[in-house]
């Protein structure tokens, strides 16, 4: 019984130890939002573009080689918002219109059955939607005009996150072993040891989360094609960036899809869209995620959940976002040390 006890107890303080690491660290994740958000987004930069600089460096200096990468993801990246605005741009007078009907089929159709909703209480709805909009005119004038400030935000994270994504990819493995050098002795192996598991699971997720997004995507976007739904390449550039949130994410965008069908096409096509959530759902989390998350450290769903709740609860979309490659990493150390069974593998 008092061996039991002790067991319990031992786990216990573990736990809460790493209840109180993890609650920190969202913590401060939610004070310094923007310069965590660069160093976030700088770090999964380099996990997805230091392999194609290190191949590049073989036939060319390395800045250059960096540089290339670099350039090569920015003009890529450029190039994809591009033709989404373009595709936008060409299809907004028809949209329009397209919108103008799918809105009057809705209404109709929730004035018949099964909804059978007064025309009355429509009607009124739509005016006050209207005077809403009327008497609130200065607050959304101002919010917008906020929006500028909070490009500016924008542009500068990202600006930021470049800037750490050329030292991280160009010498990161001389920044790490710098301050593991600043380390005592004894715990310089175990430091190494554990950043060398820390790194390796984030970049496996980071690559993996990224093939899942982009395999949602295409199959997205071929789907809505197929059906004729508007909109089809921003709502697949959509479905791309929600899968980056575990579990939520893709039926928060294809819940949208859904909205767009229903108000462009009728009922039965968001009905199809409805069934491509279950079916890209299914995809997703019985084959995409066991056999591309094996590259890293493969979470039970339980802890995926709670570990996307408690991330957005804590610090919001970004915590959602880094909740669960955060949470792998530290399993990854966590069994990387316990292989070692303690000790340094050097005096070993």
């Amino acid at each position: 019984m008092n061996h039991t006890l002790q067991t319990a107890a031992a786990y216990a303080w573990r736990i809460l130890v790493v209840g109180v690491v993890v609650y920190g660290f969202f913590s401060t994740l939610g004070r310094f939002h923007d310069v965590a958000v660069a160093v976030f987004l700088g770090l999964v930069g380099t996990a997805v573009l230091r392999p194609s600089a290190d191949r590049l460096a073989r036939v060319m200096p390395r800045p250059v080689a960096v540089a290339v990468a670099l350039l090569g993801c920015i003009v890529l990246v450029l190039g994809v918002l591009t033709l989404i605005g373009e595709r936008v741009a060409g299809e907004r007078a028809g949209l329009q219109q397209e919108f103008g009907h799918g809105l009057g089929r809705i209404r109709h159709w929730l004035e018949g059955a099964p909804f059978r909703l007064n025309p009355d209480v429509l009607n009124d709805l739509q005016s006050r939607i209207g005077q809403y909009l009327s008497s609130h005119r200065g607050a959304l004038l101002s919010k917008a005009l906020s929006g500028a400030d909070r490009l500016v935000e924008i542009v500068t994270v990202f600006a930021l996150a470049l800037f750490c994504s050329v030292f991280f990819i160009h010498s990161g493995d001389r920044q790490w072993e710098w301050f593991c050098d600043q380390l005592p002795q004894r715990a310089r192996t175990r430091v190494r040891l554990g950043g060398r598991a820390a790194w390796r699971t984030f970049t496996g997720y980071t690559h993996g989360i990224i093939l899942v997004a982009a395999t949602n995507a295409v199959l997205v976007g071929l789907a809505l094609l197929a059906l004729g739904v508007p909109l089809a390449l921003p709502l697949a550039l959509l479905e791309f960036v929600a899968a980056f949130v575990p579990l939520i994410g893709s039926p928060i965008a294809l819940s949208i899809a859904a909205v767009v069908a229903l108000a462009s096409k009728g009922p039965v096509v968001a009905a199809v869209v409805i069934a491509l959530i279950v079916v890209i759902g299914q995809i997703e989390g019985h084959v995409l995620h066991p056999f591309v998350m094996s590259w890293a450290v493969r979470l039970h769903p339980v802890v995926v959940a709670l570990s996307v709740i408690g991330g957005a609860i804590a610090a919001g979309v970004l915590g959602a976002v880094v909740a669960v490659p955060l949470v792998s990493v530290l399993w990854s150390v966590l069994q990387a040390l316990r292989r070692t069974g303690g000790s340094d593998p050097a005096k070993d």
